[in-house]
């Protein structure tokens, strides 16, 4: 099996998890996934089975959106609710007026300088930040630049009887982007501090939940669940798409170049743009991603065991 699908990854799983369970599922060891998410957060992950994985480098997924749960009043050292409380503070009543909120969050958008979790896979050193972090030594990671898109408050919730106010809030953002450190800023930006509480990746590129298969149904289906729901690798990869002719088969699985022809993106049919990458597709499968040189198509990487799925 050669495909690409989006799973909707269940709370308390790691990525890694994930790919086990793929792997058990579909009964193939080549399962990898594109953009980690944390075990105590859920949703889109992308999954590459056997040639598919080779896809997973390639995609464009430079945006991800995210729904989370910023909680005020009290910092951890993770910045999410899984790390130790490091600090309280006092919140102020404003927090709770919907329309001041929906405001600061507003205001959250554009470029921004962002310093990472201590608690993070970022390497230091030759080792994981959050290795250091767990020996008990000091992380100072730099900041790097990111942007977010969009910033929208969903509702404001707690504040009473004790219960902590909470802002539920969806994100659009560049890729690198921790929302634990959008939390944690925002809190102390605000006069108070704050965590995250609880997040779900909402897309991812252009893959978002709808597109995605749930971790029990594919344990239960396998295979047949992946050829019903798998993603287009072509959709998947923004690329546009060049049909392959029968009299170029053999040329193609040598790598020997080709007429450019015409490739289709969306309705639209055009000749390639110089240098542009090309997807070859075959009675409905992904053979290769070839680059347009003068008036023909050269091999970049072709994929002997077609990636199936395209649409």
């Amino acid at each position: 099996m050669n495909a690409l699908i989006a799973v909707d990854k269940p709370l308390g799983l790691s990525s890694h998890d994930v790919v086990n369970r793929v792997r058990r599922a579909v009964g193939e060891r080549r399962v990898g996934h594109a953009g980690t998410l944390d075990p105590d957060a859920s949703g889109v992950l992308v999954v590459g089975i056997g040639q598919a994985t080779k896809l997973l480098g390639l995609l464009v997924l430079d945006r991800k959106g995210y729904r989370a749960r910023i909680e005020f009043g009290s910092a951890t050292d993770t910045d999410d609710a899984q790390g130790e409380v490091i600090e309280r503070a006092e919140v102020a009543p404003e927090l709770l007026d919907a329309e001041y909120a929906a405001g600061q969050v507003a205001h959250l958008v554009g470029e921004t300088d962002q310093i990472p979790p201590a608690y993070s896979a970022i390497s230091v050193s030759g080792k994981r930040a959050y290795a250091l972090a767990r020996e008990g030594k000091e992380v100072k990671l730099k900041s790097r630049r990111v942007t977010i898109h969009a910033a929208r408050l969903v509702c404001v919730e707690g504040g009473r009887d004790g219960e902590p106010i909470v802002w539920t809030c969806d994100f659009d953002v560049s890729k690198g982007t921790y929302i634990r450190s959008i939390a944690r800023d925002l809190g102390r930006s605000l006069g108070t501090c704050a965590h995250l509480c609880g997040l779900v990746r909402t897309s991812a590129g252009g893959i978002g939940l709808a597109d995605c298969v749930g971790l029990d149904e594919l344990t239960e289906k396998g295979a047949v669940l992946v050829s019903e729901r798998g993603l287009d690798p072509v959709a998947a990869l923004g690329l546009a798409a060049r049909a392959v002719e029968v009299g170029e088969v053999a040329d193609i699985a040598c790598g020997r170049k080709i007429p450019m022809g015409i490739v289709t993106c969306g309705a639209l049919s055009r000749e390639p743009k110089p240098r542009e990458s090309v997807a070859l597709v075959w009675d409905h499968a992904l053979v290769g991603i070839w680059e347009r040189r003068g008036l023909e198509l050269a091999c970049s990487v072709n994929f002997p065991q077609a990636i199936e799925g395209v649409r």
